[in-house]
């Protein structure tokens, strides 16, 4: 990032289910849990986006210049997710997911891959699946853009559908010391 940070910026552990909005503009009829449920702040608004089945770190910011360096691929931001996937991905596999793996909307970038052991997360409410006959695996995976649902379509991509997705960081800005549900200022 270039220059010094002139707004505001919070950092939200985002939960499972809910939208990275303030409002919902949904057509389901029900109402669905939003930012503002969590983030009670004025003028702030999400730097980028976190699909709603995905959970953690989420940066709002009152900053445009900031918001646009953060969302934007061209900046090229670094944004760690741990990914818990199907069956255990081998080295080919992950040398795919290292080298660039084709998606439909073109070649992603070249990502930073590692197996790891299971983190110690917050329960997720509702609950992963689980299947006794299925093993999972565990994955750090360091991305520079973020197109759409562009995490679980690269581990569909290898075969490893994901199971649970949580952005652990995005730059310099990490859910360390974050619980679920809730904030502080960076």
């Amino acid at each position: 990032m270039s220059g010094p940070v002139s707004g505001r910026v919070i950092l939200l552990n985002k939960p499972f289910g809910v939208l990275s909005q303030f409002t919902d503009k949904g057509t389901s009829g029900s109402a669905r849990a939003t930012l503002s449920q969590f983030v009670d702040v004025p003028g702030v608004y999400p730097a980028g986006r976190l699909d709603r089945d995905s959970e953690g770190l989420l940066v709002l910011t009152d900053d445009g210049r900031l918001q646009a360096q953060i969302a934007d691929p061209k900046f090229k931001k670094p944004k760690t997710y741990l990914v818990q996937v199907e069956r255990i991905p081998d080295d080919a596999a992950l040398s795919v997911l290292r080298t660039g793996v084709d998606l439909k909307d073109g070649k992603a970038r070249p990502a930073k891959v590692r197996r790891i052991e299971a983190p110690s997360l917050w329960e997720r409410d509702p609950p992963v699946r689980f299947r006794k006959s299925v093993p999972d695996c565990w994955l750090e995976l360091t991305i520079t853009e973020g197109r759409n649902r562009q995490v679980r379509r690269m581990t569909a991509a290898i075969g490893h559908p994901t199971l649970r997705l949580v952005r652990w960081s995005v730059g310099e800005w990490s859910l360390d010391g974050i619980e679920s549900g809730t904030w502080r200022d960076a």
